[in-house]
Formats: C-alpha cells, structure tokens, sequence
C-alpha cells in the first residue's frame, strides 16, 4: 500500500507485485512494481513505475484494500517480465487459489488482443501443451473416479517399488496421470516402460490417462474407469510385492 500511495492518483500494483499480492507469484527482489494510469516520468526509491494511461477500467481490481491490476491484466503483464516455466507456475498456482483457472484465463485473453504478453501466455495455456500440476491434475481425477463407482484410492502408494498415482488394492488397479509438461527422457520412458511392465507381470491392470484426458474428456475417462473395474470385479485380485 506505501508503494501505490507513493505514485500518487491512479496507481496500483502490478506485474510481479501484484502477482505476490494475488498469491500466484513472488515479489521483484529490489523494488515494488506500480503502474499508474496517467502519462508520468515519476521516480520513487525502491518502486518501478509502469506509465500505464492506456489501461482499462476492467483491469482494475483491489485486493485487501490495495490497487491492483486484476488478475488476467497481472498475467499478461507478467508474461512481460518472466519466461514460461514461471508463468506456467503461477497459472496452476491462481487455478489451486480458485483466483482463476486456466480456461478462463484463456477465453479471457479474446479482449486482449496483440497486446504485450499474449503470445507467450497463449503458447503456455495451449490446450494440446498446458499441463496442471500433479496435485491439481490429481484434484480434478479424484471425482472422476468416485463417478465412475470406485471407492476411495490410495494415493502416492509404492506398488512394486513404484510410487503410483491411485491404486486400488481390491481390484488390482493402478491409475497414472500424466502431469508432465514436457517431453520425457529416454531414461524416464524406460523406467515407465518398466514399471508398466511389472505391473502387469505381477497380474495388476494398470492404466495411464493424459493431461488433456482428464481436463477435457472426462466422459471417456470415467467411462474406462468404469467399464474396467466391472471387468476386475469379476476376477480376484491379484497378490503383489511392494
């Protein structure tokens, strides 16, 4: 609040202040980020002003009694200032917060057009690339799998000296998500090609769902699911070694 009162009318955090404000991102080590509404060369100690007279009046939000660029105006600006691993952290980080998913953001991104940071934002939110998290990918499977009748799983269960994703015990199952973002290494594709191989060798059924299949196919998940535990409930479940 001392930042923005410093720059005077029309001032508000923003880019990586206002992302720390938000919760999704960290302050700039040396100063306060400020963008003020208003054509002004003003320097302050400590805070970088953005001469920002162009901004809209949706841009604006405030966040315990703060000025600050609302959240989709904080993303573009802070594709302005940061590369996409970090930009990619903060967007799974706002969609855990419930400040704003993915989808939105992407949606929203139609009123900004050829402004500054909306490449980089459009490449880390495309649809056949953008990866949540394991925990989120995790939060959005977990309801899948109860609609499709299966109990509770375990969860993070070293199964044959693998830690698995889901396991359900009873039905010999194991589930993995696929949060990865980016291409695996030849060393961990054999080690997944290992670890489906044991599984199986060991009578467990074990089946891997992308990314893209649980955010935005969810009937076909929960139809697998479903159609797979009626075939394990109709044989015992196998022994294993963990």
């Amino acid at each position: 609040m001392a930042a923005v009162l410093a720059c005077g009318e029309e001032a508000m955090l923003s880019h990586r202040s206002a992302a720390a404000l938000w919760g999704f991102g960290t302050e700039h080590p040396d100063y306060f980020e400020v963008s003020v509404r208003r054509h002004s060369t003003l320097r302050r100690p400590g805070i970088r002003v953005h001469d920002r007279a162009g901004l809209w009046n949706r841009d604006l939000s405030s966040r315990f009694g703060i000025p600050v660029t609302g959240p989709v105006r904080t993303f573009l600006d802070l594709a302005t200032v940061t590369g996409p691993k970090t930009v990619e952290r903060a967007i799974n980080e706002a969609d855990k917060l419930d400040v704003i998913d993915a989808d939105s953001l992407r949606e929203a991104l139609d009123d900004h057009p050829g402004q500054a940071g909306i490449r980089l934002l459009r490449h880390v939110l495309d649809k056949d690339t953008f990866r949540l998290s394991d925990d989120e990918l995790e939060r959005l499977f977990r309801p899948l799998a109860a609609a499709a009748g299966l109990p509770v799983p375990l969860t993070k269960y070293v199964v044959n000296e693998f830690e698995v994703d889901f396991y359900w015990p009873d039905l010999g199952l194991v589930v993995e998500t696929d949060g990865w973002r980016y291409h695996r290494t030849p060393s961990a594709q054999s080690r997944d090609a290992l670890r489906f191989q044991l599984h199986v060798a060991h009578g467990l059924t074990p089946l891997r769902f992308s990314h893209r299949q649980v955010r935005y196919e969810p009937a076909h998940v929960k139809d697998v699911l479903a159609r797979t535990a009626a075939n394990l409930r109709a044989r015992p479940a196998p022994s294993l070694s963990r």
